[in-house]
């Protein structure tokens, strides 16, 4: 069975309580004070099954005071009933709560005309009037207008009818979306726990699910799911919901929370955003302080004006009726995505001036009123395909790359949805997938380039080393790039033969060029340490013997170890022939099923060396796995 969220909006007393209970059968002011004063104060809820389609009606307050809880129940409708009495035709919260319809971006809903029978037919005539006159242009200029009497019935059915026929033309939300669902009501029933209801937005909410709450990063897990008062294994997007939150009490929920799939979301305090303002509104000045309401939350924060929506020079002032680009800075944090919209309302007075749509939930932390940082905000502007923003929220990234999730919750797309993006910029050549991270293609062979220059440097710089240390050029040219997208770098290098790519990173064909003198130290190098054998020199006598200044003998000494002729061992340097040999030796020691033991004073007489060159030997054949120690002992492997 379908669900369709129908919300009411009008002015206080306008009868949108009295509506639903007469549609529904259901008395949706649930609070002891409602019922006393006969006005709505916090949001309600009813349903109605009819012709296979199940209407959840959320019923919003009217009185001005309670516009912020109205905001609350209104972020997930699909139908509006635009709510008129008869009997006093359109009002302030009317044309406020008609603004706010108009500025979360609901698309279809009706007028409905109430009170019939307190209203004479002129009155009744005027009334229509001027509802047609408030919504011309809108969405619901061209809407049915039903004129009723909750009290008599009249007109009843007609609105059943009307619908039915705009309920068939509201497109599903995608079920195969994040799981997300605002909370807009927290209560606790006695032997369940913890309870919390809203409207699922997006995704599929199943019993059992664990679910991430944001902002407060809380875990919870779904015990068990309602629709519309009865139990269900899951529910889909559309639906509104009770969930019974297990692992969580009262005081963990709130009202402006969300509950939804780990991973998918991330609470942010800094949000792009296309901003309108209302052409009634005053002028909202850069750096004004706002209400942010999005979903069922409210949060306090402030407005940096870019740009016109569109234009390239900064502004300080957004006037009425006009649109910009604007970065909005939250007091605490909010649960947003890419395409979400949302309303402002001014500090003081409490009035509704505007609204818009998230951009970008998870900015970078730039300057928005140059020409960079326009520029941006263009790329990212509503009428731009989702692919091009995906792009470009990847180039920003540079070598860093953009986490594979944050294509969900960054840009606002559907699993599936983003999967499909992915694919299409990869085999377009635009970005490479590395691992979980997205890397623009641009910036991978841009860090190529960088690659082969640097190599080339430093073989002009320093003709005796094999190349670079991969870690080294990664840190000095990458520096914030992980090291498998420095792999993606090197790899196709390495594939074309253009680089020789090992523990050294060195341009095809190159090799360790030495000058006479230093082809001569080599040489007296070599020479020194094999006859040496497990008594090698220290530093200072190598340097007298090889008959070099001492940064030449200091940079042959290097290349010999790195090319592995030589080994150093802690301080002490041998020559790689006499370690093997010895290896060989200890290793002959061994006798089958014989227990062969070897300790310091046996080592030391048999080779004839001190304690000095010993002690790092026998050390050294522990991690060669030749011998393992056993407390002042070594057996032989």
């Amino acid at each position: 069975m379908r669900s369709i969220v129908v919300g009411t909006a009008g002015h206080i007393d306008h009868g949108k309580s009295s509506l639903v209970r007469a549609l529904t059968g259901t008395d949706p002011d649930r609070l002891k004070e409602e019922k006393e004063r006969g006005i709505t104060i916090d949001l309600g809820f009813a349903h109605l099954v009819d012709g296979g389609t199940n209407f959840a009606f959320v019923d919003v307050p009217g009185h001005e005071r309670f516009v912020r809880n109205m905001l609350a129940g209104a972020g997930g409708i699909d139908l509006v009933l635009l709510v008129v009495a008869a009997d006093e035709s359109v009002m302030p919260q009317t044309r406020e709560h008609f603004a706010i319809c108009r500025l979360l971006g609901v698309r279809a809903g009706a007028i409905v005309l109430t009170k019939l029978d307190l209203a004479d037919p002129e009155t009744r005539e005027l009334a229509a009037l001027e509802s047609r006159e408030l919504v011309s242009g809108s969405f619901l200029q061209d809407a049915p207008l039903v004129a009723v009497s909750a009290k008599t019935g009249e007109g009843l059915d007609v609105l059943r009818a009307v619908l039915g026929d705009l309920a068939s033309r509201v497109a599903p939300r995608n079920p195969r979306g994040s799981t997300r669902l605002p909370i807009d009501r927290v209560f606790t029933l006695k032997g369940f726990g913890t309870v919390a209801t809203g409207t699922l937005v997006s995704g599929t909410l199943r019993e059992g699910q664990t679910l991430a709450v944001l902002p407060r990063g809380l875990e919870a897990s779904a015990r068990g799911v309602q629709v519309h008062g009865r139990q269900h294994t899951s529910a889909e997007a559309g639906h509104r919901v009770a969930v019974n939150v297990g692992g969580l009490e009262l005081a963990d929920l709130e009202r402006g929370a969300t509950l939804c799939e780990p991973g998918a979301f991330e609470p942010t305090a800094r949000i792009d955003a296309v901003v309108d303002l209302l052409a009634d509104a005053r002028p909202l000045r850069h750096g004004a302080r706002v209400r942010f309401h999005q979903g069922t939350s409210e949060v306090m924060g402030r407005v940096a004006l870019a740009a016109p929506r569109g234009g390239q020079q900064p502004i300080t002032e957004l006037a009425p009726g006009a649109s910009a680009y604007a970065r909005i800075r939250l007091e605490r944090p909010a649960v947003v995505t890419r395409g979400d919209r949302f309303i402002l309302r001014a500090y003081s007075p409490t009035v509704t001036i505007g609204g818009g749509i998230v951009l970008d939930p998870q900015p970078p932390r730039s300057a928005v009123r140059t020409d960079a940082g326009i520029a941006r905000f263009r790329h990212l502007d509503p009428s731009v395909p989702s692919d091009n923003v995906l792009r470009t929220l990847i180039e920003e990234r540079g070598a860093q790359g953009l986490r594979r999730s944050a294509s969900i919750s960054r840009a606002g797309a559907a699993p599936d949805t983003a999967d499909a993006a992915i694919r299409r910029l990869a085999d377009a050549h635009q970005i490479a997938v590395v691992g979980d991270l997205l890397v623009s293609q641009r910036v991978l062979e841009e860090s190529s380039a960088r690659l082969l220059e640097a190599l080339k440097a430093h073989h002009a710089a320093q003709p005796l080393s094999e190349g670079l240390h991969r870690e080294e050029a990664r840190a000095r040219l990458m520096p914030r790039a992980s090291s498998l997208v420095f792999d993606a770098v090197v790899a196709p290098l390495a594939a074309s033969g253009r680089v020789s790519a090992r523990e050294r990173l060195s341009l095809a064909g190159h090799a360790v060029s030495l000058s006479s003198d230093e082809l001569r130290v080599k040489d007296a190098l070599t020479r020194l340490y094999f006859e040496a054998g497990l008594a090698p020199p220290d530093a200072a006598a190598a340097r007298a013997a090889a008959g070099g200044d001492p940064a030449t003998v200091d940079r042959v000494l290097a290349l010999l170890i790195r090319q592995k002729t030589l080994v150093k061992i802690d301080t002490l340097v041998f020559h790689a022939e006499r370690l093997e040999a010895l290896k060989a030796q200890v290793r002959a020691l061994k006798k089958p099923g014989v227990d062969a033991r070897i300790d310091v004073a046996a080592f030391k007489e048999r080779y004839g060396i001190s304690r000095k060159f010993a002690i790092p030997l026998l050390e050294y054949l522990d991690r060669e796995r030749v011998t393992r120690r056993v407390g002042e002992s070594r057996v032989l492997i």
